[in-house]
């Protein structure tokens, strides 16, 4: 990594296949790349094992010698340029993203993919989380508690929009995630013994009141519809939040954050 390139022109083709990479999900999914944007993403990328190709850093906001520290138990770095401050201005989402974007290769998440070290999991599973502000903030939660995995079942969008890297600050990349159909994931946790407590109005016992020291996995549904019919006829116990107030949900990240944090609090000795 002695030599480095610079850009200092927006009308550069990288510069222009990165702002598709960032815009368009077809093409992320395509060439099985995405972008990363900020110091802290950038660290947690690295700790997640991903590969990264480029990295572009503006000079000053992020040294040259600061780069190569970040990089340095990387195998197999990435081609290192230095960007105009026009050219950052015209990539970075953030005036505070530290002066740093990089393109990485994107993992598989299937189930079959998913390696649980514990013998007693606990895992949330999200059903068709809509908005990328809600499905990062379900992996800083998950990040938080030391979850097992996060399994998003009928996901509606692409797991590496930047808008979920940004909201779940590169907590993507250091979180066990899986993908697959309702039906793949029950059968996955069906298959594991791992418990089925689902978040939902009906037959539901309060969730202080539930056991969660077994092999567990809370399942959330969007604020708008629940969950799936199909999710609650495979529930061994559906668990509900009681409310004080006039409405009868939360967010859904707060709902979640609150169940996993009893299923941590009746776990710990």
């Amino acid at each position: 990594m002695s030599y480095t390139k610079e850009i200092n022109s927006v009308q550069n083709p990288l510069v222009k296949q990165t702002l598709v990479l960032l815009e368009k999900s077809r093409e992320r999914k395509k060439k099985g790349r995405f972008v990363i944007e900020g110091i802290k993403e950038l660290e947690l990328a690295i700790k997640g094992n991903y590969q990264l190709e480029t990295l572009f850093y503006y000079p000053e906001l992020f040294s040259r010698e600061t780069v190569l520290e970040h990089l340095k138990t990387i195998d197999s770095p990435p081609e290192l340029i230095s960007i105009s401050k026009e050219v950052f201005k015209k990539l970075a989402y953030r005036e505070g993203t530290g002066g740093v974007l990089a393109i990485g290769k994107t993992k598989g998440h299937s189930l079959e993919q998913l390696k649980l070290e514990k013998k007693n999991p606990l895992i949330l599973v999200a059903e068709a989380p809509e908005k990328p502000g809600n499905i990062g903030a379900l992996l800083r939660t998950a990040d938080a508690a030391g979850l097992d995995a996060v399994i998003i079942a009928n996901a509606k969008g692409d797991l590496y929009n930047p808008n979920i890297i940004r909201s779940s600050v590169g907590c993507l990349f250091t979180t066990p995630i899986a993908l697959g159909t309702t039906q793949e994931v029950i059968e996955y946790l069906n298959n594991k013994d791992i418990g089925i407590y689902c978040a939902a109005l009906s037959a539901s016992k309060a969730y202080t009141l539930v056991d969660f020291k077994t092999p567990t996995a809370i399942v959330v549904g969007t604020e708008a519809t629940g969950l799936s019919e199909e999710w609650l006829q495979n529930s061994d116990q559906n668990i509900i939040i009681p409310m004080q107030g006039e409405i009868d949900s939360m967010n859904v990240s707060v709902s979640a954050a609150i169940l996993i944090f009893e299923a941590i609090r009746q776990r710990t000795p």
